[in-house]
């Protein structure tokens, strides 16, 4: 599905290719005589849960720079997959907006250019920016703060039991179809089931004393292999389904097939748009842990092959300002990654989700993380298909181990 914004005219981009070849143009300048000339097309690659939010962005800006967009929706899964193919050509979009764990693989393979922001830099909080920096380098402008909880419907329940069998209990008696809602699909969701594995003391990676990651499993051994046997149970128990995919999960909580869901604040506007009353509480433990879902960031990176990094990076300065970061918690309904547009921000909903991130992890941005996703989700769709769930979860570990010890 692809969705072009108008063509409008634009002086700062005249500026910027007059005097010198100048490109220091502000986002706001106006054409002084009023009148239209091209100014050149950006292509950006957005996923569906985003692109309402990013069209009335790209409005705006187009409105005051002159710069075409051309916003392309894509599947989320297929975004950076088809970018890695395109983009060594110069193929790819200019700009693709995706999670600051890619940042890793696209960082390692030449893949993304630096963003100069000047002094905007310094207006993003402490966790976006480390998000997207390499070795002191910003290589993305973040924009939203993100993690997975669950979201119930008030209006089928109340209160949300300790833990995760005592909630599939509670669900299986109100909603016998969809005791919980977890969205799987044809690759598996290891994001969306993270915060169960958690509970079992298998987080992906192992952290050092620093706290940050370093490319060795933490999700091997005896933890990995029960959280393995209790996506079987899950399935069991019909709460996982590889039918299930993310707009079927979310269309079956809209018409209240089920109580809770698993999700992050994308799909919450359009719960309350629909006049559903719901809160957002942390994931109930599985296992003896605390759930931890991934915490991550959500930001626009620049494509290193772009033909078109003076008009990218004039796009990726106003999505730095204050109006277009709240534009995008307006429509989009994640919390802003600019401190002055978050200080602002009072909702329950949002709030919901910080707090049940409170135990959260960073999505890893070490390279090694890009081979993770493929095995991890095979692994869990098998299981939830019927495999035998502990050699299916061991055969995965030895194939990562294998992908990450040849680079």
């Amino acid at each position: 599905m692809r969705k072009k914004l108008v063509t409008l005219a634009a002086a700062g981009i005249a500026l910027a290719m007059t005097a010198c070849g100048s490109a220091s143009t502000a986002p706001n300048a106006q054409p002084s005589d009023g009148q239209s000339e091209a100014a050149g097309t950006l292509t950006i690659w957005v996923d569906e849960t985003r692109i309402s939010a990013f069209e009335a962005v790209g409005a705006a800006f187009e409105a005051s720079s002159g710069v075409s967009l051309e916003i392309v929706q894509k599947p989320t899964e297929d975004i950076k997959t088809d970018y890695e193919t395109q983009a060594p050509s110069g193929a790819g979009p200019d700009l693709i907006v995706g999670a600051h764990d890619w940042i890793g693989s696209l960082h390692a393979n030449g893949l993304v250019s630096p963003v100069q922001l000047g002094d905007a830099e310094k207006g993003f909080s402490e966790a976006s920016r480390r998000a997207f920096t390499v070795d002191g380098v910003l290589f993305g402008v973040p924009y939203a703060e993100e993690n997975i909880a669950l979201v119930r419907n008030n209006a089928l329940a109340t209160e949300t039991p300790a833990t995760f069998d005592e909630l599939v209990a509670q669900g299986k008696e109100l909603t016998p179809e969809f005791p919980v809602l977890i969205q799987s699909g044809e690759k598996g969701d290891p994001y969306h089931l993270y915060p169960v594995q958690t509970s079992f003391g298998a987080p992906v990676f192992v952290t050092d004393d620093n706290g940050d990651y370093i490319p060795e499993l933490g999700m091997k051994g005896q933890a990995g292999e029960e959280f393995a046997s209790y996506i079987q149970k899950l399935t069991g128990e019909g709460v996982l389904n590889s039918s299930v995919t993310g707009d079927q999960a979310k269309q079956a909580f809209l018409d209240g097939k089920s109580a809770y869901i698993m999700t992050g604040p994308w799909w919450a506007s359009e719960f309350i748009q629909a006049g559903m009353d719901i809160s957002v509480v942390a994931v109930p433990p599985a296992g003896s842990e605390p759930s931890a879902p991934f915490v991550g960031v959500q930001g626009v990176y620049l494509n290193s092959k772009s033909p078109n990094a003076v008009l990218a990076n004039q796009f990726l300065q106003y999505l730095a300002s204050e109006e277009a970061q709240t534009t995008l918690y307006q429509l989009g309904g994640r919390m802003p990654a600019l401190t002055t547009a978050a200080a602002v921000v009072d909702d329950p909903i949002l709030k919901g989700f910080g707090e049940a991130a409170a135990n959260g992890q960073p999505m890893p941005t070490i390279p090694a993380m890009g081979k993770v996703w493929e095995y991890w989700g095979n692994a869990e769709l098998n299981i939830t298909n019927g495999a035998d769930p502990v050699p299916t979860w061991q055969n995965m570990i030895a194939e990562l181990e294998s992908a990450i010890a040849a680079g």
